[in-house]
C-alpha cells in the first residue's frame, strides 16, 4: 500500500509541470557548494531532476551535469529551459548511463520517491570511485510562528512530511542507504543552508498546489483546501499584502560510496 502511494504521488508532477517550472523554489548555491565540496570531481548526474530547478544552479557552478527525469512533461520543460543540458529519460532504478561515470548523484526533493533497494545498486554503480550522493530539500522554517500555523491549517495535504525544517531533519535522521553489489555508502552527513523565496499570497497558494498530496485529491477537495491556505494568508500580516519572503532552508543529505 505504501509502495503503491508513493508511486501515485510521484507520478502526479506531469500534470502540473508549467506551473512547477514557474513557482517551485531554486536550492541555495551554498548547500549545492556544500553537497558537492568532497567529490572527486565535477561530472554531476541530477537524478529526477524534474524541471531543472537544481540543474540550473549545477550549471551556474560550473558542473558538467546530465540530467535524468522519468515524466515526459517535466522532462520537457527541463530541456525548454536548459536546452544545453543533456537530458535524458529514466529513472533512479534505472539509470541511462554507464558505470563509473559521473562524480557525484544529487536529487533535487526527489531522492524521497526513490524505491532504494533498486536506485541505491544504480547509484552506486554510476558513481566513480569516491563519488557522492547528495539530497537537497527546501523545507519552510516551521521556527517562524506563522509558517507553524500555516503548517497546522494545510495539515499533511499541502504541507508534507519533509515540507518544514522539524519534520525535515525527523524524516532524514535515521535515512541510511543499502549496501550494494558494486558498493557501500558511508555514514550520511547533514547540513542546512537559509534560503528564502520571494512570494505573494496567491503566489504561495499557486506553489502549494504543486505538492504531490494536493495534486492527487479529487478537483473539489483541493479547491477546499486551497481555499484554506487563501484565507489564512490573507488573516496574517506577514502575508497579507504585497510581497514577502518565505522562510525557507535547503536542506542536504550526502553520503560518499566506500
Amino acid at each position: 500500500m505504501e509502495q503503491d502511494e508513493r508511486l501515485l504521488h510521484s507520478s502526479s508532477f506531469g500534470a502540473a509541470a508549467a506551473a512547477y517550472a514557474e513557482h517551485r523554489p531554486d536550492y541555495a548555491h551554498a548547500a549545492v557548494r556544500w553537497a558537492l565540496e568532497a567529490a572527486p570531481g565535477l561530472r554531476v548526474l541530477d537524478l529526477g531532476a524534474g524541471t531543472g530547478k537544481l540543474t540550473a544552479a549545477l550549471v551556474a557552478l560550473g558542473a558538467d551535469v546530465i540530467a535524468v527525469e522519468p515524466d515526459s512533461a517535466m522532462l520537457a520543460e527541463l530541456r525548454r529551459a536548459l536546452p544545453d543540458v543533456r537530458a535524458l529519460p529514466g529513472s533512479a532504478e534505472a539509470i541511462p548511463l554507464p558505470g563509473a561515470s559521473v562524480d557525484a548523484v544529487l536529487a533535487g526533493n526527489a531522492m524521497h520517491w526513490f524505491d532504494m533497494a533498486g536506485a541505491g545498486p544504480e547509484i552506486a554503480r554510476v558513481l566513480a570511485p569516491g563519488g557522492i550522493l547528495a539530497g537537497l530539500w527546501n523545507v519552510m522554517d516551521d521556527r517562524v510562528d506563522w509558517i507553524a500555523e500555516l503548517e497546522r491549517v494545510s495539515g499533511s495535504v499541502a504541507i508534507g512530511p519533509r515540507d518544514t525544517l522539524s519534520n525535515w531533519r525527523a524524516a532524514t535522521t535515521d535515512m541510511h542507504l543499502p549496501k550494494s553489489g558494486v558498493a557501500r555508502f558511508g555514514s550520511p552527513e547533514r547540513a542546512e543552508f537559509r534560503h528564502g523565496q520571494r512570494r505573494t499570497a496567491d503566489a504561495l497558494v499557486a506553489t502549494l498546489a504543486t505538492r504531490a498530496g494536493v495534486l492527487v485529491l479529487p478537483e473539489r477537495e483541493q479547491e477546499a483546501a486551497l481555499g484554506r491556505i487563501r484565507a489564512f494568508l490573507a488573516s496574517r500580516p506577514e502575508t497579507a499584502r504585497g510581497e514577502f519572503t518565505l522562510p525557507m532552508l535547503t536542506g542536504v543529505l550526502r553520503v560518499r560510496t566506500l
